[in-house]
């Protein structure tokens, strides 16, 4: 028995009722991109994506078991949001640094180091290496920057920091930021080439540890596969992971996740899907946002038709990325998609739900593991 959790990181369906305390009121990336492009996903339509409560489609062909899912969490970034699908829920964000970081972590990082440090704002990560990039490589200095999400990012240009040093930089930053500077993610952000200078595939997160045992715990202590694709690894800082693959795109993690299917094993495969959100959702880029999702769609045909029977699929999403949204280009508070597929599952509209722990939960009852309220597996298991 096994299943496949993928996430779209930043797929959102519509505002939360809290979107208004985030910035977010309007927020909408499935129906904003719908409004600016004309996207065909048939295979999300045939599993009832254009049916779930408030996406209002038109859908008849359903092959899911269907909903949209309210986050428990007090956040709306990668880490939490993954944490929650995966059973924990975060009731006291990690911080956030609207106004750059205070001077007594940026001194304990200059002397880590041994080098000033440039920048210290909330930043694009493509515009930050614009204004920042050529100061950086005239003098060696590392660029610092965060963003609304709770993230320290460290941005080097790979002729100037090798990716070994600026890696060994963020582990480092990553030992200083505990107590009030407990930021989720530290993460690496090398950049190449020429002004105006592209960001390469070697970026790297150093998130700190789950507080508490995740599902991926749970079926690493009972004997199965437990299994990361993409950067589960990072987001959960190794633990409950028998096996990763630390794929760079959508469709490595996709090939590599389809591969898996048509393995023998018994247990979890956790998929994240970064593209929508790392070069589509921040850089609001509608179009290249819409073209990511009909790729994905058609992968998407391609593992069903390899599933055994017994495999169940949980496509959702960690929170919304809306690239039409005007007020920031950070997440969106929005409520994720979750579409829960195979041969054991019937068809049925689950209408809200709350809490992401509600697929923790389920895919915890499909295995007869304990699990809370909130699991839907005897809603939706033929």
């Amino acid at each position: 028995m096994r299943a496949f959790i993928i996430v779209i990181d930043g797929f959102g369906i519509g505002e939360l009722p809290d979107a208004k305390k985030f910035n977010d009121s309007g927020a909408n990336t499935l129906k904003n991109i719908i409004n600016n492009y004309d996207m065909r996903l048939p295979v999300m339509e045939s599993l009832g994506l254009f049916s779930i409560d408030g996406v209002y489609g038109n859908s008849n062909t359903e092959r899911s078991a269907y909903g949209r899912v309210a986050e428990s969490s007090t956040a709306k970034d990668t880490t939490v949001g993954h944490w929650e699908i995966a059973g924990v829920v975060t009731h006291n964000a990690f911080p956030t640094f609207p106004n750059g970081f205070p001077d007594s972590l940026i001194k304990q990082l200059e002397n880590v180091f041994g080098k000033k440090v440039l920048c210290n704002k909330p930043y694009s990560g493509t515009e930050v290496i614009k204004d920042y990039g050529k100061e950086h490589i005239a003098t060696g200095c590392p660029i610092i920057y965060t963003s609304a999400d709770s993230v320290l990012q460290i941005a080097c240009h790979t002729d100037i920091v090798s990716i070994e040093q600026l890696y060994s930089w963020c582990e480092q930053a990553r030992s200083l930021c505990i107590g009030a500077y407990n930021v989720g993610r530290v993460i690496a952000r090398p950049f190449s080439g020429e002004y105006p200078y592209v960001r390469t595939s070697q970026r790297k997160d150093y998130s700190v540890s789950p507080p508490t045992k995740t599902l991926l715990d749970d079926f690493a202590d009972n004997g199965y596969c437990s299994i990361g694709v993409g950067k589960i690894e990072d987001i959960f800082n190794s633990h409950g992971l028998t096996q990763s693959y630390h794929t760079h795109n959508n469709k490595e993690s996709m090939d590599k996740t389809i591969q898996l299917v048509k393995t023998d094993f018994d247990g979890l495969v956790f998929v994240n899907l970064i593209d929508t959100d790392m070069l589509y959702g921040h850089r609001r880029d509608v179009f290249g946002y819409a073209q990511s999702l009909e790729e994905l769609d058609t992968q998407l045909g391609i593992l069903r038709s390899c599933l055994r029977h017994d495999d169940i699929v949980y496509l959702t999403s960690d929170h919304g990325n809306d690239p039409c949204h005007k007020e920031h280009t950070d997440h969106t508070r929005e409520y994720t998609p979750l579409m829960i597929f195979g041969n054991r599952i019937l068809p049925t509209n689950l209408g809200t739900l709350q809490g992401l722990d509600t697929i923790a939960n389920t895919v915890r009852d499909q295995f007869n593991m304990p699990h809370g309220d909130n699991s839907v597996w005897d809603r939706i298991s033929v």
